[in-house]
């Protein structure tokens, strides 16, 4: 190695925080901060643009540390630059509760964090959303306002898990160029050596894909820094594999699974600094080597000085436009267009399936906003995603706004995160609903993230029919409402779709799931009403006024079957109400009048949805009747497989009698 000491003790700076905050928590990984110390090092001192005085400067570069893991390695570098929240003691109390220097990374706890990351092959993922997004904000605003690189350590472990895979073979296809990802080439795991479970070569397997790879020596800081840039002057995305001994320095540990997942332990800390020539008390870094690390974190500062020149001098409407987007505001006119086709909606009344409502919306608000960036996992023509204004970004043509993500489910999940966290776009994307399974890691860290990321979820039910019950989703729309902060739509007609689509467009701190349908759905909204009913949940869309004697809650494609039964229990005597519930979390969220305005003190409560009864006991109480699905689904015409099942006008009637 050629390091001089200087650069040195900088990296020391960043292992023997590591070192103090992992022994003094008691908990924790130190074995990356150590062994990646000379990769921060000089990504943050020499390469990556960024400036701490603002750290949300829109075209500052962005690092992922997808080997979450490793957290300290970011906390002790954004101390050390300067960021102002990022103090000495937050970094004393690592792993402490409400401290912003939580066991992995937590987007929203500090600036420097770009995305959460500990889920081992998110990190990666994430880092081509945030690529396709910088691509594509430059292709609409131009480099003197968009121009800048995301960059990622990543582990062995994210390179294992499946994930990994369908991120790199899209940005590969993609020619994200402006992407690089390090790999810390350290061989060990938890359990290990990394060839105790996999032999994978690397190198061959990210040249396949269309990656340029260079390898270099992870502790010398000279090789290091000619690799970043000439990943910065790379054509394609860029494997950086960084031969790294995990634990560097630790006297008998280093290179070993233990210092992995848990403090060195007393001896070997002090082992460790005695090696590393570290003489200083824990959590104090000598003055020089502070100051410069602090001088290095205003390297930028001129940078981003030009840059707000540059936008300053932009012409008003663009720099007004772009201004807009990065704070995630909605333009004016975006009321008045989705108030204008309802009133249209309404006086159509479409019989259409809910994901061509879906497509319909989407005619509006792609036109509306010019921020949507769709796009399916090649299901477009089932998905209905696409729309005249979303032609198809590609490796030669960045002015798209429709992603071509092949089947790969969870990646795109994954890259919508890291779109939305870029900023500047609303990401949406398709599948099936039943493969939300595929996704779901990324889903709920969406809703972690409290990103407005929107899955369009079709062929929702047994209602798609012949597929059978590989591809008929039963359990999931009681899953999917589990996950905290997450926004689960099921709309039973095109005028609830609109309305379910202004909410997730309008959410800008969290996410949303549209559940649609495959088969064709009558007009059940046909009459103007004030405001947007979705957006409290659930609400009565047919039957008696008032206190009834039973009610019948339904969503998406169920909510016509219970309409019908409303004429069987006339029939009987029975006053009954209708209550749609195109998002359960909605209504549990209104006030306790407004929720029991809607309940009212009826004797009967039935629940109606083609899935299980588990999300719904909180309506239905001790003695309420579920009608639904108690098994998985069948292959047979939708028709056949509701009779079948038991979702009937009939066996609404019944679970009402029973009660009464």
């Amino acid at each position: 190695m050629t390091n001089t000491a200087a650069a040195n003790d900088m990296a020391n700076a960043i292992r023997s925080l590591a070192m103090d905050a992992v022994e003094k928590a008691n908990s924790g990984h130190p074995g990356l901060p150590m062994g990646c110390a000379d990769i921060a090092t000089t990504l943050f001192t020499k390469v990556m643009k960024f400036d701490p005085k603002d750290p949300w400067w829109p075209d500052r570069d962005r690092f992922i540390l997808s080997a979450g893991h490793g957290s300290m390695l970011l906390y002790a570098s954004l101390y050390l630059l300067g960021y102002e929240d990022m103090t000495i003691d937050q970094i004393k109390q690592f792993r402490q509760l409400d401290s912003k220097t939580a066991g992995h990374p937590e987007y929203h706890f500090a600036a420097g964090i770009e995305t959460t990351t500990g889920p081992l092959g998110q990190g990666i993922a994430n880092s081509v959303g945030f690529a396709i997004a910088e691509q594509s904000l430059a292709a609409e605003f131009g480099p003197d306002l968009v121009d800048h690189h995301t960059w990622v350590i990543a582990g062995d472990g994210c390179l294992m898990e499946g994930i990994s895979q369908e991120a790199i073979s899209l940005a590969g296809h993609l020619k994200l160029n402006k992407l690089t990802v390090i790999w810390d080439n350290n061989n060990i795991t938890i359990d290990g050596a990394v060839s105790n479970a996999d032999s994978t070569d690397q190198i061959a397997r990210f040249k396949a894909v269309g990656w340029n790879t260079i390898e270099i020596d992870g502790h010398d800081q000279s090789a290091i820094e000619k690799a970043l840039t000439a990943a910065k002057d790379s054509d394609k995305p860029t494997l950086i594999a960084a031969k790294t001994t995990i634990g560097f320095g630790a006297p008998t540990k280093a290179g070993t699974h233990n210092v992995h997942g848990s403090p060195l332990g007393a001896d070997e800390l002090k082992g460790a600094k005695e090696k590393l020539g570290i003489t200083y008390p824990a959590f104090e870094i000598p003055p020089e080597t502070l100051n410069a690390w602090r001088a290095a974190g205003t390297r930028s500062a001129n940078a981003r000085g030009d840059w707000e020149g540059r936008l300053a001098s932009a012409p008003a409407d663009k720099r007004s436009e772009f201004e807009r987007r990065m704070k995630g505001d909605l333009p004016e006119g975006w009321e008045k267009a989705i108030a204008d086709y309802k009133a249209q909606l309404i006086k159509d009344k479409p019989k259409v399936a809910t994901r061509k409502s879906s497509q319909m919306a989407l005619e509006v608000i792609n036109k509306a906003l010019p921020e949507t960036i769709g796009g399916s996992a090649d299901l477009t023509g089932s998905n209905l995603t696409n729309t005249p204004e979303t032609l198809p970004f590609t490796a030669t043509d960045r002015t798209g706004r429709y992603m071509r993500y092949g089947i790969r489910e969870h990646e795109m999940a994954a890259a919508m995160n890291g779109i939305a966290l870029h900023g500047g776009l609303i990401p949406y994307g398709g599948t099936f609903l039943v493969f939300t399974d595929y996704a779901r890691p990324a889903i709920r860290l969406s809703a972690i993230m409290e990103q407005r990321v929107i899955y369009v979820m079709t062929h929702d039910s047994i209602g798609l029919g012949e597929d059978g019950p590989t591809h008929q989703p039963v359990e999931h729309l009681s899953t999917l409402r589990a996950i905290p902060q997450l926004q689960v739509f099921r709309p039973a007609d095109a005028v609830e779709t609109l309305e379910c689509w202004q909410i997730a467009i309008e959410s800008q701190d969290r996410p949303s799931i549209l559940a649609l349908s495959r088969q064709g759905l009558p007009a059940l909204r046909t009459t103007a009403t004030e405001g947007n009913l979705s957006a409290k949940g659930a609400y009565v869309i047919a039957g008696d006024e008032g206190d009834t004697d039973a009610v019948i809650f339904a969503t998406g494609s169920e909510v016509e079957i219970a309409v019908k039964s409303l004429e069987l229990l006339k029939d009987r005597g029975v006053t009954a109400k209708v209550v749609s519930v195109p998002s359960m979390e909605l209504f549990n969220a209104q006030p306790d009048d407004y929720r029991q305005s809607i309940l009212g003190s009826a004797k009967a409560r039935v629940a109606v949805e083609a899935g299980i009864e588990m999300s719904w006991s909180k309506l239905l109480g001790d003695k309420g009747r579920f009608v639904g699905m108690s098994s998985f689904g069948a292959s047979a015409p939708a028709s056949e497989l509701y009779k079948f099942f038991g979702i009937t006008p009939d066996a609404i009637v019944e679970a009402v009698i029973v009660q009464l």
